[in-house]
């Protein structure tokens, strides 16, 4: 079921102009990230579920490109983007072949039931 979204209708252009420009490098930034890499950690400093997802990876020796915005006090306003953009309420958030898997706990839980692996592998190509 999808969440509830404000209709973008009811918005007037001047608002629907400053959402799509609010922080879009950064934004934009993080799509280049997702569509380019197998495994995408977004973060911040300072936070246990950002290293934790972090260690998860290394850990299982699987690739990942990181990308950090601030800590608690700074960049607030580019995290606030990337939420809006992805619809995830907290970091990290974590993207797998693309899609949005979800954040620390939600990783451990596909790491440990393997749902992981078969959505990293399912975007590779086949061996031989």
């Amino acid at each position: 079921m999808p969440r509830p979204l404000f209709s973008e209708m009811q918005t007037t252009p001047r608002v629907r102009d400053a959402v799509h420009h609010f922080h879009r490098g950064v934004v934009e930034d993080v799509q280049s990230a997702v569509a380019s890499s197998d495994v995408v950690v977004v973060g911040m400093r300072h936070n246990p579920h950002v290293r934790d997802a972090l260690k998860m990876l290394t850990q299982a020796g699987i690739p990942f490109s990181y990308l950090g915005y601030g800590s608690y006090l700074s960049k607030w306003k580019e995290r606030l983007a990337i939420k809006l953009w992805s619809g995830w309420p907290t970091y990290p958030q974590i993207f797998v072949q693309g899609s949005l898997v979800g954040g620390a706990t939600d990783l451990e839980e596909m790491m440990n039931d393997g749902s992981f692996q078969t959505l990293f592998d399912a975007g590779r190509p086949p061996l031989g």
